[in-house]
């Protein structure tokens, strides 16, 4: 009786994971080694073409990177903070971090537009004080500016969920032993904060390996990510095949960066290093 119950409830979710998970999958997957929508026969001449794209996929891989890298920088100490603040102000802190997730992606990377053109609201300002205009928009930095905006919250949410139930107690017996700051920190609260380091890096980097509004609104000519390409070739190249291959092997690169964090981060769920 209670298996069929189990059952019961658990139906929805594999509907759910069928209809719009390994159906889409499976959609993607046939086009992908499709030579066209209108013969459909087998091929792997979209696979063969991924090998023009390399150059793409390791400048998107490489700004996934340092957006992941910037975002733990800035997010860990802020995540911290947070952890050690009394509880009601955890709680107005925690949802200052995310309020900007309640507003448009797209109206947040506008934003930046904004902010950042030669006539914007920065270089408006430092054209006052007889400086610029700068170059703020239109090159690589702008746009890893915009990615670690847009998804550093990825980052401070799972690493406040693992610092903040550190147990004090292992703190004040690493105090008590003689322990500085800097050795509590590095044996005490660091190993304990891994799994949220490795959360925060793989939620940070997956939608940044993939953006593409980012780099078209912030970036030049010259950065172009995969996610772009990928756009293009549904809407503009008028081959959804070629986009469908792209496609796939960005979704094996995402499965295969999310195994490896699940993997390295599954065994670090205690101990503290001595």
């Amino acid at each position: 009786m209670k298996k069929n119950k189990s059952v019961l409830l658990t139906t929805p979710y594999i509907l759910w994971m069928v209809v719009f998970t390994l159906i889409p999958l499976g959609v993607v997957a046939y086009y992908a080694f499709t030579d066209s929508p209108t013969t459909g026969n087998f091929t792997f001449a979209n696979l063969q073409e991924l090998g023009n794209y390399l150059p793409v996929l390791w400048q998107s891989i490489w700004y996934s990177i340092v957006s992941a890298v910037i975002c733990l920088l800035i997010g860990y100490p802020v995540a911290y903070y947070i952890a050690h603040r009394p509880p009601m102000v955890q709680k107005i802190l925690y949802m200052l971090v995310m309020l900007p997730m309640c507003m448009s992606f797209l109206l947040r990377t506008l934003a930046w537009v904004g902010l950042l053109q030669d006539t914007g609201i920065i270089n408006t300002r430092l054209g006052k004080l007889g400086i610029g205009p700068l170059p703020l928009i239109r090159n690589s930095g702008a746009v890893i500016l915009g990615m670690v905006y847009n998804y550093l919250p990825y980052m401070i949410l799972p690493l406040y969920a693992i610092i903040v139930k550190i147990d004090h107690r292992l703190i004040e017996a690493a105090e008590d032993l003689g322990c500085t700051p800097l050795q509590v920190f590095t044996k005490v609260i660091l190993p304990f904060s891994v799994p949220g380091i490795l959360s925060g890096i793989t939620m940070v980097f997956v939608p940044a390996v993939s953006t593409f509004y980012i780099s078209q609104k912030l970036g030049g000519t010259d950065t172009v990510l995969i996610g772009d390409v990928i756009e293009r070739q549904f809407k503009q190249g008028n081959n959804p095949n070629l986009g469908a291959a792209l496609s796939l092997v960005l979704m094996l690169l995402v499965f295969v960066c999310t195994g490896i964090m699940n993997r390295f981060g599954s065994d670090e769920e205690g101990g503290v290093v001595v």
